[in-house]
């Protein structure tokens, strides 16, 4: 049960957690609706409201995800709201300054650097869960890799089934088709991305005593915190993120329906299986990856590979940059 009592004080850690939330939606989740804009299948502010309207249905999907982001990556027992607090920060200010330059950033491991950062310079290595870390791990492979090639096959198996179709059958059919394909992706964000902050959420009210702390494997996820990070979320899908539509959508690879079908449905498989699995991955890096997967089928050429290396940068970037705010943010607030 909520103890309001403690609840108070913990507001101004929780509204920076919520930041950190409506940045994702702000810079990450764009990416499930950059390609249905750009291949102007649907307007960008109808794709946008999809987007938001299915991003927060997707929070609903299951709390597994939550849970390895709650009571995996660093130990409950050795760190405190500070600590948490600091791991947004890191979150809010480096996806800031990607977003100024249009490049897609992964809140995912801006998430779990900062968490990793503030848990060391609060307790040091003892404070790192190899558990959730695994998971972690698992989740990269998912998303550079295997988005890469189910991107790759699947569209060739699409191109083999259509191969004796009309150019303007395939182009009828698959224009509806991506609109679909874009509400799985949106769906299977929110499924993914969304829980993240809701385990971080509900840690930071279970560390300042506003929750009682879970026992054992349970990790409960209050429903009016599954639907505050996802409003949140939703809001920030809805006031920005043109400019990671722009890179995803137009300047990686050229893309026409049939090509954002395949990439759309591509990542949102991708996603589904790893959130079931309870492993936190990329959505930024999985559709990505898909997209220079099916623009590969085309020729390397026709992926943008500056672009891609751009993205890349940003990528690996994250993880140290992100890690290093939170550990100096924890000790200038210590």
């Amino acid at each position: 049960m909520l103890d309001l009592a403690h609840l108070m004080p913990l507001a101004p850690w929780l509204l920076l957690i919520l930041a950190a939330e409506f940045v994702n939606g702000w810079t990450d989740a764009p990416n499930a609706i950059a390609t249905v804009v750009s291949t102007r299948v649907m307007r960008p502010h109808h794709a946008v409201f999809m987007a938001a309207v299915l991003n927060l249905a997707g929070t609903f999907a299951g709390t597994a995800v939550a849970a390895t982001i709650g009571k995996g990556i660093i130990n409950p027992d050795l760190v405190d709201i500070q600590t948490v607090g600091a791991a947004m920060m890191g979150i809010v200010v480096w996806s800031t300054i990607a977003w100024y330059y249009g490049l897609p950033t992964s809140e995912s491991h801006g998430l779990v650097a900062g968490l990793a950062g503030a848990g060391l310079a609060t307790a040091g290595w003892d404070a790192l869960l190899w558990e959730g870390w695994r998971k972690v791990l698992i989740g990269i492979f998912y998303s550079s890799f295997l988005g890469f090639f189910i991107g790759l096959f699947f569209m060739i198996a699409i191109l083999w089934i259509c191969r004796k179709w009309a150019p303007a059958t395939v182009k009828k059919v698959f224009s509806r088709l991506q609109i679909a394909s874009a509400a799985f992706m949106a769906f299977s964000h929110g499924s993914n991305d969304g829980q993240k902050f809701m385990g971080v959420f509900t840690l930071a009210l279970m560390l300042g005593g506003a929750l009682p702390k879970a026992e054992g494997d349970a990790f409960p996820i209050p429903l009016w915190v599954i639907i505050l990070c996802a409003v949140t979320m939703g809001i920030g899908t809805a006031t920005g993120g043109w400019r990671i539509i722009k890179t995803m959508g137009l300047r990686l690879t050229k893309l026409e329906p049939i090509h954002g079908f395949a990439a759309e449905t591509a990542a949102g498989m991708t996603i589904m299986i790893a959130g079931h699995a309870g492993v936190p991955l990329s959505t930024t890096h999985t559709i990505s990856t898909t997209i220079m997967g099916v623009g590969s089928t085309r020729g390397l050429s026709a992926v943008k590979w500056g672009v891609a290396g751009s993205i890349v940068a940003a990528w690996i970037l994250t993880f140290p940059i992100c890690g290093l705010i939170a550990y100096v943010t924890t000790k200038l607030v210590r």
